[in-house]
């Protein structure tokens, strides 16, 4: 582990997923201290409040030693810079993630040349895991439990019963 070295794992985490959890876990092995950076995500239609998606982030990963949760809005680029980070991880699931995050890495490098972009994948159970499908089961009425802490799992469904009772 480089002990010295800040990474950011950026991301909307709407919800975050064990498979995000299982990326911060490899991460927190690699590098001394890792910022799980939740984005406002003002482009995207975001199930959780940006307030909601922090403590569900705070909660899940507040067993990895060095790992701490922050939100951001604006260029990552800025962030990571103000918080004088070394590299930023990046979560792959599968090859239809690389052409996207392949491109964001190289525009990353040129805003920030002194900053690398690690590709961590998540473990073989958790590969097919995304909050896109988590939110859309959760919202048909599906279980989601085998793919959310039970912290998540509880506030997604709080979320989907307060959503269904109004009107």
């Amino acid at each position: 582990m480089a002990s010295d070295l800040i990474a950011v794992y950026p991301g909307t985490f709407d919800p975050i997923t064990l498979g995000h959890e299982d990326v911060v876990r490899r991460a927190a092995q690699l590098f001394g201290h890792v910022i799980v950076a939740v984005a406002a995500g003002h482009h995207k239609k975001t199930l959780f409040s940006l307030t909601e998606r922090i403590e569900m982030a705070r909660e899940s990963v507040q067993a990895y030693p060095g790992v701490q949760v922050e939100s951001f809005e604006g260029l990552m680029r800025d962030f990571v810079v103000a918080r004088g980070a070394r590299a930023m991880v990046r979560g792959l699931r599968a090859v239809t993630d690389f052409d996207y995050e392949f491109q964001l890495a190289g525009m990353n490098r040129s805003l920030m040349p002194d900053v690398e972009t690690v590709f961590l994948t998540p473990g073989d159970k958790f590969q097919f895991i995304s909050s896109t499908f988590v939110r859309e089961i959760a919202t048909l009425g599906g279980e989601v439990d085998k793919f959310v802490s039970p912290g998540v799992n509880l506030r997604i469904l709080q979320k989907v019963r307060s959503q269904s009772a109004t009107p």
